[in-house]
């Protein structure tokens, strides 16, 4: 779980033995029921990802609550949405599979789980019908899985979920930005 890095601040800090056991009792490589039931109730998760070359990007991603789901116990997936189009955390992922992933609960009790793994990108997964507005899904495969200290969180309140989160039934909300004169010529139509 630990490379020479972090043991070595863990030995300055004296937190080696702290360090341990908390990857003794809390990390785990498989997805409980409470893990699945904290996931899929977020309207949120922050995504980071690496390029080939290892230089780190990370990405807001969010959606109406159980966007985000855990599928299997080895196994979480949630669907990319029109965004940008620079594809920065999607296209880091063809060529560089490893994932991390911060799920926050804010508000009257503040929580925090990671999920680190490996993700695989699909633009034709069937699943994907499953997930109105995709126009790709991402599967995660977690090889590490743990709680993370809260304690820093604020207490923020959610006001009202996006409009932009595709809905069933809904017309996607498109965002004014497209219509900007800078890029509202080279902006593609939406797959779905």
């Amino acid at each position: 779980m630990f490379h020479s890095g972090q043991r070595e601040l863990q030995d300055v800090f004296g937190s080696t033995a702290l360090a341990d056991r908390l990857d003794e009792r809390l990390r785990h490589e498989r997805f409980t029921d409470g893990d699945k039931a904290f996931i899929e109730r977020l309207p949120f998760f922050f995504l980071a990802t690496a390029d080939a070359q290892g230089r780190p990007d990370c990405s807001y991603k969010g959606g109406d609550p159980g966007f985000a789901r855990v599928l299997a116990p080895d196994q979480l997936a949630f669907p990319d949405y029109d965004g940008n189009g620079m594809f920065r955390s999607l296209g880091n992922l063809k060529v560089n599979p490893h994932v991390g992933l911060l799920f926050m609960a804010i508000g009257e009790k503040p929580a925090r789980l990671r999920v680190n793994g490996i993700a695989e990108v699909s633009l034709d997964d069937p699943a994907m019908a499953d997930w109105p507005g995709a126009q790709a899904l991402v599967r995660v495969t977690p090889t590490d899985i743990f709680p993370n200290c809260p304690r820093y969180i604020p207490e923020l309140e959610l006001k009202a979920p996006s409009v932009y989160a595709p809905r069933e039934g809904e017309a996607p909300v498109e965002p004014a930005w497209k219509s900007f004169e800078m890029v509202s010529d080279v902006v593609p139509p939406r797959r779905v």
